[in-house]
């Protein structure tokens, strides 16, 4: 079933069950106010004729006992009404067609009786001696009712498909800017990801449109975001598969020492893929919409000694660690917090010489966690600084997959932190990562 049908059935059963409602309630009080008025008008017809009557009593008076009946004009286009006037019983004015028996079974005011297989309405008034029956046959008065019922309902029924059908019309013309929404959509190519135009569409489809704008945004980012892994990933491991793969071949041509160095030099490849499929997969997932919650809790001295027993697993003493933010938790889950500090304690030890140490200090502040990294080698120039947290980007010819940086910016980013890069002054770099506080959860 279409909306416009729909529409038109749920808007047209609703006016037919108010205004049918109204319609019986009006024809109920109009039937009673008929009944009222034709009542009325039996009973003023029997008032007038005692009134003409007794303004001439000589010529009436003296007609008890008399015989013959006088005989009251009537109008041959008056159907169904009838008058008598008696007096001591015996009837001495009538119009054509009124039963004589009637007056025998009148009683005064409004009495309903069948008279000759016929149902009569009489109003019966005795004045001055006389007996003046009016009365209605009731078969008139129905044919009379539904007269007028036919004339009341016809405009109604009349109005009413009227109605439905400009209902009809007008449900079209309010949906047409909906149909020409779905005509665009339906227009647009399956990667066309661009922003509906919003001059064309009526107001309230506004909040619809932008909306599916939205939707495209995050579709189209997604998009480009999964293109930007599949070309990351195919540029990052090209080189080292090529790589493990003459390793193999020779491994495989050779023997003795040559081929145990080939060997270890494919083990090597395979541990450099199996680290940046890792970063690759951690990137995408932190620019995702992945939930990382793992419900545990990420206190700020617990993430230092894990990343620093990740970075250093040999060589913990090589990491000087500092810290006042016991017991401050952060507002992001645990392995992510990890992640982007190992990262900086990993890229600081590779920078230093082997026989330096780099240091880790932890400060709380009101509402945020500082982790600064700082190492003793031999930094970065201005340009370099600011290129280093870009993908794949490493100084000169130098170790590791170029992603770490670019973990810990794009987590610092997704939860509201922050991550600077800079030179120091005796030497070296320092990689401050600024990450949120958890806030308490205020009791009633």
């Amino acid at each position: 079933m279409t909306l416009r049908l729909r529409l038109l059935l749920m808007i047209g059963v609703s006016m037919l069950l108010l205004w049918g409602g109204v319609a019986i309630w009006m024809l109920h009080d109009l039937e009673q106010e008929m009944q009222r008025t034709l009542d009325q008008r039996l009973e003023m017809a029997a008032h007038m004729v005692a009134g003409l009557m007794s303004q001439n009593p000589a010529a009436w008076d003296g007609r008890s006992g008399k015989a013959g009946v006088s005989t009251l004009s009537m109008p041959q286009t008056v159907k169904g009404l009838a008058c008598q006037v008696s007096l001591r019983g015996e009837v001495i004015a009538s119009t054509p067609g009124a039963a004589p028996e009637a007056i025998d079974q009148a009683g005064p005011g409004f009495v309903d009786r069948e008279i000759n297989g016929e149902h009569w309405r009489s109003y019966t008034l005795d004045k001055l001696g006389l007996r003046v029956t009016t009365s209605d046959r009731l078969s008139e008065r129905s044919t009379l009712l539904r007269n007028v019922m036919v004339a009341a309902v016809v405009p109604f029924v009349v109005a009413l498909l009227g109605s439905l059908l400009v209902l009809w019309f007008g449900v079209g013309s309010g949906l047409r800017p909906l149909e020409r929404l779905r005509q665009v959509l339906a227009s647009r190519t399956p990667d066309s990801l661009t922003p509906i135009e919003n001059s064309p569409i009526a107001r309230d489809l506004q909040p619809l449109v932008n909306t599916l704008n939205h939707l495209l945004a995050r579709v189209s980012e997604t998009f480009s975001r999964e293109r930007r892994f599949t070309s990351d990933a195919a540029h990052e491991l090209r080189t080292p598969l090529t790589a493990i793969k003459i390793h193999l071949q020779v491994a495989r041509i050779t023997h003795g020492q040559e081929a145990a160095v080939a060997m270890d030099h494919a083990e090597e490849g395979v541990a450099r893929l199996q680290h940046a499929l890792s970063q690759l997969l951690t990137l995408s997932q932190v620019e995702g919409t992945v939930s990382w919650e793992d419900g545990r809790i990420a206190e700020a001295n617990e993430v230092a000694l894990l990343a620093m027993r990740d970075a250093a697993p040999e060589a913990p003493e090589r990491i000087e660690f500092d810290s006042d933010a016991t017991g401050a938790e952060l507002a992001l889950p645990q392995a992510l917090a990890v992640t982007a500090l190992r990262n900086l304690l990993e890229n600081a030890l590779r920078l230093s010489p082997a026989n330096h140490s780099v240091s880790l200090e932890v400060r709380r502040g009101l509402d945020t966690v500082c982790f600064s990294v700082c190492d003793r080698g031999p930094g970065l120039s201005d340009e370099a600084l600011v290129l280093a947290t870009q993908r794949f980007w490493r100084r000169g010819s130098g170790r590791g997959s170029g992603l770490g940086l670019s973990i810990v910016a794009a987590i610092a980013e997704r939860f509201g932190g922050s991550f600077e890069l800079k030179q120091r002054a005796e030497g070296g770099l320092e990689a401050s990562l600024t990450l949120p506080r958890k806030k308490p959860v205020e009791s009633n």
